[in-house]
């Protein structure tokens, strides 16, 4: 930290973090406050019951919980209304359900999807196979010097053929962070949809899907400090009402005969069968629990943690940093001669915890020319100490392989 900033005081909520262990790898998964735990907890061992079907109390006032929810989770994020707030198991659900429910009725053989050298797999391979069932085409943006996603080449590249520009709001890798407001004009001026992967930002950027304009926006739970199985599609109301069902079942319907099914409005026409009840709720207390911290403190705290890191490791010799100096909470790099899995492990042995591996993100490995990456990413949760650590253990790294 540099003079004058004070780190946050939040080590102490999160019990699984134990003594001396530097927990960086909050990019695969955050670990779990306590008022988040105990809400899980309170759900199952007090309140539990199911929802949207019971006439008995109990069930009564757990939907009340899990609407309240989804109205939580709506107001976070700046959503017209919680109706434009879908809950899916996660991101990857998320897109696969646009992919499928919106690409179906969209979609046609000669279009053209637009997406990113950055992207995570679950933001390429969805539109992969929705291009493969209808005969459309893909085409990719480069990334600038810096290693943002060139939002000039992005301008150049769009033609009205293009109908659904998909782009990360911020790199699980690299940690760049889009201009996604200007994606979202660039896409809608040749009349494109665009959906932004969030999972990497709403953890640490304010997010408002009104001021960015976009159409789809999905993100995790478990990367903001929720429970896993949950996540969040959120979309303008006019386009899911348009949408057909993703899945089949229970709840999602209106009325069911051996005839014809008619289907419930969205969100629940979106939500077939039991829905993770629990996992909305923990949801939910994590979104209580970053908005009694503060989004922008949350930001200033990680940007100065990454900026320490930035700038302790790159004093070592041997090591080469990817992405810009202004990456949003996460730092990637490569130790000169060592795979970055021996680096995980060396690391793990001092009590270090990053995640190594190509992050599913084969397509920007290539870009970068290397087979894999070491990545460090901060949270609340993280302080100088975490920066010691890691330097030390990446110098002696470098003494070990010489």
């Amino acid at each position: 930290m540099t003079a004058g900033e004070t780190p946050l005081d939040t080590l102490a909520d999160f019990p699984a973090i134990p003594a001396g262990w530097a927990y960086l790898d909050t990019a695969a998964t955050a670990q779990k406050p306590q008022p988040v735990i105990d809400a899980i907890a309170r759900a199952y061992g007090e309140t539990y019951a199911t929802v949207h079907r019971g006439v008995y109390q109990r069930s009564a006032d757990m939907t009340l919980a899990y609407e309240a929810a989804r109205g939580t989770v709506a107001r976070f994020i700046g959503a017209a209304t919680p109706d434009e707030i879908v809950f899916v198991r996660g991101a990857t659900e998320g897109i696969n359900l646009v992919a499928h429910s919106w690409a179906a009725q969209q979609l046609k053989a000669g279009d053209r999807i637009l997406l990113s050298m950055l992207e995570h797999h679950s933001n390429i391979v969805p539109w992969q196979m929705a291009a493969e069932r209808v005969g459309a085409a893909i085409d990719v943006v480069p990334l600038t010097a810096d290693h943002r996603i060139d939002l000039d080449a992005m301008a150049a590249m769009l033609t009205p053929q293009h109908k659904l520009v998909a782009l990360a709001h911020v790199s699980n890798v690299l940690g760049s962070v889009l201009d996604a407001r200007r994606a979202t004009e660039l896409a809608h001026r040749v009349g494109a949809k665009i959906l932004i992967d969030g999972c990497q930002a709403v953890p640490r950027l304010a997010v408002d899907v009104a001021a960015i304009g976009c159409d789809f926006y999905v993100f995790s739970g478990h990367k903001l400090y929720g429970p896993t199985g949950i996540g969040v599609l959120w979309g303008r109301g006019e386009l899911l009402a348009q949408m057909p069902p993703y899945q089949g079942g229970g709840s999602m319907i209106d009325r069911v005969t051996f005839a014809k099914t008619t289907y419930a409005p969205p969100p629940g026409r979106f939500e077939a069968g039991t829905p993770h009840i629990v996992g909305a709720l923990g949801l939910a207390a994590a979104v209580a629990y970053v908005e009694g911290i503060g989004v922008e403190r949350i930001h200033a705290h990680e940007a100065a943690l990454v900026r320490d890191a930035r700038a302790a490791l790159s004093s070592l010799n041997s090591v080469r940093l990817f992405g810009p100096e202004d990456s949003a909470g996460i730092v990637s790099f490569a130790v000169e001669g060592v795979h970055p899995h021996d680096v995980g492990t060396i690391l793990d042995e001092g009590r270090v915890a990053i995640r190594a591996g190509h992050h599913c993100a084969q397509p920007l490995m290539d870009v970068l020319g290397v087979d894999a990456t070491a990545r460090a990413s901060f949270a609340v949760y993280n302080g100088p100490q975490d920066i010691e650590a890691l330097v030390r253990g990446v110098e002696r790294v470098t003494r070990i392989f010489g």
